[in-house]
């Protein structure tokens, strides 16, 4: 068996986008029995508009300390280079905005905890790529009711439709062991620390492949759903840019000045559908 990935491309989902129909629109014809219906978090997040605007929160003592000193000094430094980041990635965290990355890491702090809060990016979720302004995403706040929702509506178009929801943030496994970073209802996954799943996951080599939010459908090996997970991930794509800093680079401008209408420019693909096919004659 192998896979065929069918990346399907949608208009930009601002809040309020009834995803249900979009989705149903956009797959019904291309999906066939038997097929894996991948969606991005990211996108459901904001179409349903959970969305938080870092631009008016006010950052306390322990937000500041992380963006001016643990951020900048510790992730810039021993940690980023313990956990193999790239060089662009040293130098952007030893440049770690003050002012919006205090905000960012308040935020952090209200909504998933110190343990998250001291990753240097995605902390519980939370994601600013494909955002404009000062915008965040928020993960999901019942992701399995969302994934059995979408797949009730595509049954109704085609049978055996399994629908996965995906995080672009890294799972860590090891053999049968697969660490999230997050605390995620998906069976033979494992939440362990925060911050502290990706510096044991990097620092022993374990197989990095994208999240698993929610699984609705055939029940799946847990190494074939990462599987499947990470290879929708890959075919997606990073819309206008896989971080903030890439974002402002791709439209020459400040973190926090690009806008809805640039965000509209921009070729996304929320949907993946995978296919298994025989290559057996």
């Amino acid at each position: 068996m192998k896979l065929k990935a069918i990346r399907v491309r949608t208009h930009f989902w601002r809040p309020g986008t009834d995803f249900i129909a979009e989705i149903a629109e956009a797959v019904g014809p291309l999906i066939m029995d038997g097929d894996v219906v991948t969606i991005s978090e990211k996108a459901l997040s904001t179409a349903m508009g959970f969305i938080v605007d870092e631009s008016r929160i006010v950052p306390g003592a322990v937000a500041l300390f992380l963006a001016g000193f643990w951020m900048r000094k510790i992730w810039g430094g021993p940690l980023g280079c313990l956990t193999k980041l790239r060089q662009n990635t040293l130098e952007r965290l030893r440049d770690y905005p003050k002012k919006e990355g205090s905000a960012h890491k308040q935020v952090a702090l209200w909504y998933t905890g110190l343990l998250q809060a001291l990753r240097h990016y995605s902390e519980g979720g939370i994601d600013a790529s494909n955002l404009p302004y000062s915008y965040v995403c928020m993960p999901l706040r019942n992701p399995r009711k969302v994934a059995e929702e979408i797949q009730e509506e595509l049954l109704k178009q085609m049978h055996g439709i399994t629908v996965i929801l995906v995080d672009g943030d890294t799972t860590y496994s090891w053999r049968n062991l697969h660490l999230s970073p997050r605390r995620i209802p998906v069976r033979g996954t494992f939440h362990f620390g925060g911050f502290l799943t990706f510096v044991v996951g990097r620092i022993l080599g374990f197989h990095s492949r994208a999240s698993i939010v929610a699984l609705s459908g055939r029940t799946m090996n847990p190494d074939y759903a990462l599987t499947l997970a990470n290879v929708a991930h890959r075919v997606r794509g990073y819309g206008a840019g896989r971080t903030v800093w890439d974002m402002a680079e791709r439209f020459n401008v400040e973190l926090t000045e690009i806008t809805w209408k640039m965000l509209d420019t921009v070729k996304h693909y929320p949907i993946v559908i995978l296919r298994e096919v025989n290559t057996k004659k």
